[in-house]
């Protein structure tokens, strides 16, 4: 084993990723490209990632963020049961 090692010329390998994703060409309104565009800069996370979290939300297979309606009903709830 080498005391030290030279990387400066390596090349870092391919990741796996752990979820398939499928490379499409798709065609979407200019108005709703933008405002996924201005989600991105202001979260953080590309906006491809957003528009997919957003249809996996619509076709159900993500569960939807808790809002705070929905943690009032579910306080309101829970406190009538209480009683």
């Amino acid at each position: 084993m080498k005391k030290e090692y030279n990387f400066s010329n390596g090349k870092r390998g391919a990741v796996i990723s752990q979820v398939a994703n499928t490379h499409i060409t798709i065609y979407l309104d200019d108005a709703i490209l933008k405002r996924f565009k201005a989600q991105s800069e202001r979260t953080g996370k590309g906006y491809q990632t957003l528009i997919n979290d957003g249809l996996n939300s619509y076709v159900g297979l993500t569960e939807k963020p808790l809002t705070a309606v929905m943690v009032r009903k579910i306080v309101r709830e829970e406190l009538s049961g209480q009683n």
